[in-house]
């Protein structure tokens, strides 16, 4: 049998479009549908049904898809191994948000080093994150987005808890006694975000008061960390996780604004491509990451 059918087969399985898979592979459409007409065949037995978005694997397709990943997943890994070093060190290559991945998941995945690991960052929002995994650009991904269909998997990592903050100096002004009085004078301060959309703030408000804010942002910086600096100056209040901000809060340089009862909470979630799993490297780097979470 073919591999090159069989790689075309796994991805379409995958993917589950002709579509998405030629994308992926490189090739046209046509070219993707007369592999697998070819392959089914040659076994005699159909492997997709066609729908009218995308395709669905018969029993048989899925069988096969099950038998046949690991293996051709494993020849990647060959020769992947040999592009990346003589000495077979293993590479891997991870996606996540910049800064969960810089703070949380690069720190706890340094011990593998010395184990003959190499690690290549990269940086993006959950779409262009995951877009690259099923690209085949990244290995392992860290996403607040549960990712659909099965290109990809994914598993839980942990929940991250969003914390209303501003400078010593906002809480002061506004003042215990008006904290009280709701999210209406919350709304009188000047609000830092990562994007014009209030992202952020906007899960917050409607996870705590219901509703959603009336305030435009006065500033907008795409990175949690400048967010953080930015409103530990005094330039107003922001959302941001408890992991980033906790020493801050310790010292004083922020105050949270607010204690509700159940705190909004974030989940991040480690993607692989299906069967992706069966490599060593990306296997020990994702049990890595879910062991050293259960202190996050």
């Amino acid at each position: 049998m073919d591999l090159a059918l069989l790689r075309t087969f796994v991805t379409v399985h995958r993917a589950g479009s002709f579509t998405r898979a030629a994308a992926l592979l490189g090739l046209s459409q046509p070219a993707v549908t007369g592999q697998i007409r070819t392959l089914e065949r040659q076994l005699g037995r159909p492997l997709f049904l066609r729908q009218a978005r995308g395709v669905t694997p018969t029993t048989i397709g899925d069988e096969l898809a099950h038998r046949a990943a690991p293996h051709l997943d494993a020849l990647v890994e060959i020769t992947e191994t040999g592009l990346d070093d003589e000495s077979g060190v293993r590479t891997l290559h991870l996606a996540g948000l910049p800064e969960f991945t810089s703070l949380r998941a690069l720190p706890a995945l340094t011990p593998l080093i010395s184990q003959g690991m190499t690690l290549r960052a990269s940086f993006g929002n959950a779409e262009e994150t995951l877009e690259g995994l099923a690209a085949g650009h990244h290995d392992l991904a860290i996403t607040t987005a549960r990712p659909r269909g099965g290109l990809l998997t994914s598993t839980p990592l942990c929940d991250e808890e969003h914390v209303l903050v501003a400078s010593p100096r906002w809480a002061a002004r506004l003042g215990p006694e008006e904290l009280h009085g709701g999210h209406v004078l919350l709304e009188q301060l000047p609000v830092v975000e990562v994007h014009e959309s209030l992202p952020l703030v906007s899960r917050y408000w409607s996870s705590v008061f219901d509703s959603r804010p009336a305030a435009a942002a006065a500033v907008i910086a795409p990175d949690l960390r400048a967010v953080l600096e930015t409103a530990a100056s005094g330039a107003g209040l922001a959302v941001l996780p408890r992991y980033l901000c906790e020493q801050d809060l310790r010292s004083g340089r922020l105050v949270a604004l607010l204690d509700p009862p159940v705190p909004p909470l974030r989940t991040y979630f480690l993607a692989v491509r299906t069967g992706t799993l069966a490599l060593p490297h990306i296997a020990r780097a994702h049990e890595w990451l879910l062991r050293a979470a259960v202190d996050w």
